[in-house]
């Protein structure tokens, strides 16, 4: 079973339909940050989902020093643990800061988003 592969894939439907979501609906992401700002209650859950399912993922995915994927994968659930630590260390001053970072062109974001989906699912669905 190819662990990496499998992450990497549902990373990429989750990058891919939170695109859409954004080119269907723009301006959700600067609203969502913006929730995030004016609640301690959401940005301790947010931090807590990010710390559980980044770590979850390092933990879960081998490291193999040959196998680009799966390095990939754990820096990636690193990422994800740590901005939930910030997160929950720091929120009101890190997410004002992303929601600068946003900025007024989520649509570019959103396709950012969109190519690193389609990227992940074809590189997925390669190894799968």
């Amino acid at each position: 079973m190819d662990i990496p592969a499998w992450i990497a894939f549902f990373m990429g439907l989750y990058s891919l339909v939170a695109a859409v979501g954004e080119f269907r609906e723009p301006g959700t992401w600067a609203a969502m940050l913006e929730d995030f700002e004016h609640s301690a209650g959401l940005r301790f859950l947010t931090g807590l989902i990010c710390i559980v399912l980044g770590a979850s993922v390092y933990l879960v995915s081998p490291w193999r020093s040959e196998d680009w994927l799966s390095i990939v994968v754990n820096v990636i659930g690193g990422l994800c643990a740590a901005e939930g630590f910030l997160i929950l260390a720091a929120g009101d001053r890190f997410l004002p800061v992303a929601r600068k970072l946003l900025g007024r062109s989520t649509k570019g974001w959103a396709g950012f988003s969109a190519l690193f989906g389609m990227a992940a699912l074809l590189v997925a669905l390669s190894r799968l």
